[in-house]
């Protein structure tokens, strides 16, 4: 991993997070680490959450932020996690492809536990701080699957469909605060956690691995191509400007025309 390229640059929004903290899970790579490196770009303090304790403290190295290394399926571990952040980016996931009648039930309890209970354990601890600022911005990076239904991923699925409907609670609740809590929801983004899914998807659909991406990833989308994690940044940044004050409780979709069809 590149430890020495300098955090990219804010550009218009540099300074706009300056004494706010942020706390993004799975920030040791892919989308997470895009967004602490975004946020950390625009001023923020970070929390650099993730299980994977060289990469977590590279990161943080890297834009001056505090790593916090926690199993996300521990509640003891993740109820000890900071409750003074402004911003909460609950981005950490993992995933498991298989029919539902072979799936294992034990690794469906661990992708909820992950996925569902300690977003709501954060924001159970963090939504107190924010509502005494007065000011919050709750992101959760759900995924199209937040929104359509794929076979053979029915833990997934139903772990993003969870996300979104925890987070439609908390823009209700917290919107007399100042508090704004919505969803992104990405297709396919080029991550570790994409890449470890093709020997799967291979195996389920029978198809050879290097046929994967383009048969199944993108078989939906217009845009023919995997989406970069900077992107889902700059949108999830965006979501703490100003200018996006007023969205609340929303599902944004980057899927490149999937969910149009």
């Amino acid at each position: 991993m590149d430890t020495t390229s300098p955090v990219p640059p804010a550009g218009p929004l540099a300074g706009l997070l300056d004494g706010r903290t942020a706390l993004v899970t799975g920030a040791a790579s892919g989308i997470g680490r895009a967004c602490a490196e975004a946020l950390a770009g625009a001023g923020a303090r970070v929390y650099v959450v993730d299980l994977a304790a060289e990469a977590a403290e590279q990161v943080a190295l890297r834009i001056g932020g505090v790593v916090h290394v926690t199993d996300l399926a521990d509640p003891a571990a993740v109820d000890a996690l900071p409750d003074d952040a402004d911003i909460v980016v609950n981005n950490a996931g993992l995933q498991h492809v298989a029919p539902l009648h072979e799936f294992p039930p034990e690794r469906f309890t661990l992708i909820q536990r992950v996925m569902v209970e300690a977003p709501f354990r954060i924001l159970r601890r963090t939504l107190p701080h924010m509502y005494r600022r007065g000011w919050g911005r709750v992101v959760n990076i759900s995924s199209v699957h937040g929104l359509r239904a794929s076979p053979f991923k029915s833990a997934y699925v139903t772990a993003k469909h969870a996300l979104e409907g925890l987070s439609k609670t908390v823009a209700l609740e917290g919107a007399p605060h100042g508090v704004t809590s919505n969803c992104v929801n990405p297709g396919y983004v080029r991550t570790p956690l994409v890449e470890r899914q093709i020997a799967g998807q291979a195996l389920a659909h029978k198809i050879p691995e290097d046929e994967v991406v383009e048969r199944i990833m993108l078989d939906r989308t217009a845009v023919k191509r995997l989406i970069e994690p900077g992107e889902i940044a700059q949108l999830a940044l965006w979501l703490c400007s100003p200018h996006a004050s007023y969205i609340t409780g929303a599902s944004l979709p980057v899927d490149g025309g999937w969910t149009a069809r």
